[in-house]
């Protein structure tokens, strides 16, 4: 890659990123615009999966609202996403949690790293 290119993805780059890994549950504060207005909303979930690296990282949360299971997909390093807060470690052996979404009820919950 061009060290041009290189040079202002660099200076996009978040410094303070929260350490998380997939199987976590994590809020993360969204900014959203409505009209002329601004204001944060948390979406919290489990971190299915993490893809790509640098600039480019992006980060999959699934969560169930009211019996509809809802998933995004936020770049990590957005202007939009406010903060990530990790609420529980979750152990798991996996890259990807694909299979969590032909799941429901217990079977679809992750196990929690305990210390």
């Amino acid at each position: 890659m061009s060290k041009i290119i290189e040079s202002i993805e660099k200076a996009q780059l978040k410094e303070n990123v929260a350490q998380f890994n997939v199987g976590d549950t994590v809020k993360v504060y969204a900014k959203i615009k409505e009209g002329d207005k601004e204001r944060i909303q948390v979406f919290e979930g489990t971190v299915l999966k993490r893809q790509n690296g640098g600039i480019r990282e992006t980060f999959t949360v699934r969560k169930n609202s009211n019996g509809v299971a809802v998933e995004k997909t936020w770049p990590l390093h957005s202007p939009s996403v406010e903060n990530i807060e990790v609420v529980r470690k979750g152990k798991v052996r996996r890259a990807k949690l694909n299979y969590l979404r032909q799941r429901s009820g217990k079977s679809a919950k992750v196990k929690e790293i305990v210390k």
